[in-house]
């Protein structure tokens, strides 16, 4: 185990400013301690510590970004409730209702924690899962009404990391991805760096600690070697920044494994070639002084090709600015550079922190209010989403994935996850101009809706005077949005329109849905897969957006869909071809082929049939031909395997016939990574028929392409061929 330092409340009381004496700051936190001690007396941590420390740790750590003395006080306090028989009204009474509402919102998600493993105890794959999509709902939750609770939970999670050593193997890899999978990216979105990086080197540290330790031994053997290169390029900066009348404070800057570790795997290259294992950080005293520098870094060392980004004309959105490049420095190594002011720099390391104000009377901050506005907005409509998986989806796109800025015609910036599109931009700024939305310029260039904003991107929005979205708006097959931002304001229009009109709407598009892929399945029964028990309530559903059609067809796959059935014979025709990646149960090294009566996809409910001499052919379980059987002691059971495999799917294409249609109709099957494996095609009239094969992996990865290929200038339909 790591050897902690030792904390005492004297030690965070050397925190607490001197100003604040006066308002009884100091002997808010000694109370809050002697609390916090007595209900924890006698306790131990899985270490053998007593359990006191653990607060005390959480509370220096709070004390180290500068939070406030309510927020020391809870974090004191934060687990008295949980732990021991003190109830919230004894520290409401004590405390104040401030204090006992942080102490209640980091009960509540430690609540949440123990429920979900008591429940899922013998399924560690769906604890996880769960934890994870219950865990950030609730947090995200609590940032909207106090991000003082996630910033005291992020505390106590750096420090339960540090210390994670006392817990069995497997508990220190769940509970390591859990911080990587939720922690890290909300110590990012807030900012506070410091704490980001400690949680992924921690994490990494658990979850491959053959490569952390690689790495960390990589960085010490070159440690002195380095060191020395640095000093060098700090004095030859320094004296030549001196010489231009620029005041800078220049350092080393410590690297994180993990960051090395990841530009390893992304970029694919050796320990030696990441730009910034060595790097030094600039502070100077004014936004010009930072330019200047970056003149004079170039000057004297030769930039690095796409390695310089700023972040201070366009910062991110959790407040994080500065100028950074990678250069050849003297010695012909790479050298990474920060340059920013000493502002900069403590909100680089504190984030949302730095910006703190909570104290009693104290004047609003406006700029601190409008950096956290992306709050304000995630929490408008997301309080809406009641199921956690699907909150889980929605938060991991829109705030956790990379991001792409754009500006609006008058050059305000728009933060957006990458991939994001006009639609999504349009909502962004307002829903009504989504709703509206009809045309978009990028750069001054008509584009079409389903256009991929780049960073760097102006856009202006075409709208109309009346109208709405459209229901293709939310297929995920046409790619017109990504944030789910927008998806919900779509959903939310279309429920406000005449139920009738959404029923006759959602059969339309299940029925489309169903006969495209050759399923068969009845209406009501496919209400039943979705926990509808009334066929409306599932039609209206589909009708204003809840239910797409991806996930109709993954669903209707994962069950019996039931293809038409034909007169087809009782023996199986010749199979279509050999298939790898199958399991058959109890034994090994089969010839395992597909059932051309049945073609099953992955997804499908699947068995086996024991040809005399060919093998196992495999069979949809409610093929015909399966259900006819007399002989049922040839067939065995068989499961989809790991390795991803492809299988032949035969479609038709009808179309009005013109030029180049062939070659578009390829390129969308390409632009899906989808081989065709034959095609041909036929004239009537001026209409033109297609049949092509084509190899998927899914049901969905064909309904996927089906509804690229009906978007298509001319074309009628496309549908699965099952004759």
């Amino acid at each position: 185990m790591v050897k902690q330092p030792e904390i005492d409340i004297k030690d965070i009381l050397e925190h607490v400013p001197l100003d604040e004496e006066s308002n009884g700051a100091r002997a808010l936190i000694e109370r809050a301690y002697t609390v916090a001690e007595q209900a924890h007396a006698g306790k131990e941590r899985k270490s053998g510590e007593p359990y006191i420390k653990h607060p005390l740790s959480v509370a220096f750590l709070l004390t180290e970004i500068g939070m406030d003395t309510d927020t020391i006080a809870a974090s004191l306090l934060h687990d008295v409730v949980e732990d021991t028989d003190t109830d919230l009204a004894s520290l409401e009474r004590a405390f104040g209702p401030q204090i006992a509402s942080l102490v209640d919102g980091v009960t509540k998600l430690e609540q949440i924690e123990h429920e979900q493993r008591e429940r899922f105890k013998d399924d560690p794959e769906a604890l996880r899962d769960a934890q994870e999509s219950e865990s950030l709902r609730k947090m995200f939750l609590a940032m909207a009404q106090d991000l003082r609770v996630v910033i005291i939970k992020l505390a106590d999670r750096l420090h339960n990391m540090r210390t994670l050593d006392a817990l069995e193997p497997e508990r220190r890899r769940t509970f390591a991805r859990e911080t990587m999978d939720i922690f890290v990216p909300l110590a990012n979105r807030l900012g506070v760096w410091q704490w980001k990086w400690e949680l992924e080197d921690l994490s990494l540290r658990h979850l491959d600690p053959g490569t952390y330790y690689e790495i960390a031994s990589l960085i010490e053997e070159r440690r002195a070697e380095r060191e020395a290169g640095i000093q060098r390029h700090i004095e030859t900066l320094r004296q030549k920044l001196a010489e231009e009348g620029i005041s800078a404070d220049i350092t080393g800057r410590p690297k994180q494994i993990y960051s090395i570790y990841r530009k390893m795997q992304r970029k694919n290259v050796p320990f030696d070639q990441v730009y910034d294992v060595r790097g030094i950080r600039v502070i100077t005293g004014t936004i010009p002084d930072c330019y200047r520098a970056l003149g004079i870094v170039h000057g004297l060392w030769s930039p690095i090709p796409g390695e310089f980004d700023d972040y201070i004309a366009t910062p991110k959105d959790n407040m994080y600015q500065s100028l950074h490049t990678a250069v050849v420095g003297g010695d012909g190594k790479t050298l990474e550079v920060q340059i920013r002011t000493g502002d900069m720099h403590h909100i680089a390391e504190y984030g949302i922190a730095a910006h703190w104000h909570y104290k009693e009377g104290g004047r609003r901050d406006k700029a601190f209010e409008a950096r956290i506005a992306w709050l304000r907005w995630l929490m408008e409509w997301r309080q809406e989403l009641t199921d956690a998986g699907e909150f889980l989806d929605a938060v991991k796109t829109d705030i956790f994935e990379d991001r792409v800025y754009a500006f609006t015609p008058k050059g305000k910036l728009i933060d957006l996850p990458t991939g994001s599109t006009p639609i999504d931009f349009a909502y962004h700024i307002h829903t009504g101009i989504g709703h509206r939305c009809r045309g978009a310029r990028a750069n001054g260039k008509l584009v079409g809706l389903d256009y991929q904003l780049k960073n760097g991107d102006q856009v202006e929005i075409l709208t109309s005077r009346r109208g709405g979205p459209s229901r293709d708006w939310l297929n995920p097959a046409l790619g017109y949005t990504m944030t789910n931002r927008a998806r919900s304001k779509i959903r939310q229009w279309f429920r406000r329109q005449d139920r009738g009109q959404n029923i006759i709407q959602g059969r339309e598009v299940l029925e489309r849905e169903l006969k495209r892929l050759g399923l068969e399945i009845g209406y009501e029964a496919a209400s039943k897969l979705f926990g509808y028990d009334k066929l409306d309530d599932f039609l209206a559903a589909i009708g204003f957006g809840d239910i797409n059609s991806q996930q109709i067809a993954g669903k209707v796959a994962e069950t019996r869909g039931r293809e038409e059935e034909e007169e087809l014979p009782l023996e199986p025709p010749p199979p279509v071809e050999t298939v790898e990646g199958i399991q058959v149960q109890g034994t090994g090294g089969l010839l395992t082929r597909l059932a051309r009566c049945c073609t099953p996809l992955p997804g499908n409910d699947i068995v086996g049939y024991v040809t005399r001499g060919r093998g196992v052919t495999i069979h949809r379980r409610d093929c015909p031909n399966i259900l006819r059987l007399s002989d049922s002691d040839r067939l065995i059971e068989v499961g989809w395997g790991a390795k991803a495999q492809t299988f032949p799917v035969n479609i038709y294409i009808t179309a009005y016939d013109r030029t180049k249609l062939l070659g578009e109709i390829s390129t969308t099957i390409g632009a899906e990574n989808i081989n065709i494996a034959a095609a041909r095609q036929g004239i009537k009239g001026n209409l033109a028929i297609f049949y092509i094969t084509i190899e998927v992996d899914s049901i969905a990865q064909l309904s996927r392409v089906l509804t690229k290929i009906e978007k298509l200038p001319n074309v009628i339909e496309a549908q699965r061929h099952t004759g």
